[in-house]
């Protein structure tokens, strides 16, 4: 007997990009698109009620944009799996968006296959960042978030200790894969849990 398909939820204000996602995701055997959301509050409306295993979800929709929306649902007593896309890079919204305890990060310019790709990695309970913007996110995290305690790191394995290292070299997802032996898909799981370990908590106050 095959497993059930992974259930998912698109949020996005523009519909062109909701038929488009939805086309890509349930031309998959494992994958069923349950519902659409125009925008942060709709989705939380529609997670309640479809109760779906990820939740694509746009950043910039009017009425509550996709990072408050990601916030709320994270404190959800069934807490949400979501993949955040956009369109922007480099904008503040990738910090903010795993610090509201989103499960992973992918741009909407990337192939098909990498939007089919992500929502298996972060329905598995993994998480997923963009190739493309990982080292400038971690750029950005070392500038914003307060220095690591003893204790902090110590919630790392072995293995996100060495990720950790290399990516204060400035190593991209490849070289680091390469560095380890790994595959380039274990990276980004590696460096999307170091990140999530080491994020600000509530409480402590980030450097300015």
């Amino acid at each position: 007997m095959s497993d059930p398909p992974i259930r998912v939820l698109i949020a996005d204000d523009q519909a062109l990009m909701r038929t488009g996602f939805r086309m890509i995701l349930d031309a998959q055997d494992d994958i069923e698109v349950v519902g659409e959301a125009i925008d942060g509050a709709d989705a939380i409306r529609r997670f309640e009620k479809l109760a779906p295993d990820v939740v694509v979800m746009d950043v910039r929709m009017p009425t509550m944009d996709g990072i408050e929306a990601t916030r709320r649902l994270a404190a959800l007593e069934r807490p949400a799996r979501v993949l955040i896309l956009t369109t922007f890079d480099l904008d503040d919204y990738v910090y903010e968006a795993l610090r509201a305890g989103a499960s992973g990060f992918l741009l909407k310019d990337r192939p098909p296959e990498e939007l089919v790709a992500a929502v298996r990695v972060i329905a598995a309970g993994e998480a997923l960042l963009a190739p493309s913007v990982t080292r400038r996110l971690i750029e950005e995290f070392a500038r914003r978030a307060p220095t690591p305690t003893r204790t902090e790191l110590d919630e790392l394995t072995e293995r996100e200790r060495e990720v950790l290292v290399l990516m204060a070299r400035g190593l991209s997802n490849a070289e680091i894969a390469r560095a380890l032996f790994v595959a380039e898909t274990t990276v980004k799981t590696h460096v999307g849990r170091v990140l999530h370990k080491l994020r600000p908590r509530p409480g402590r106050r980030a450097r300015v």
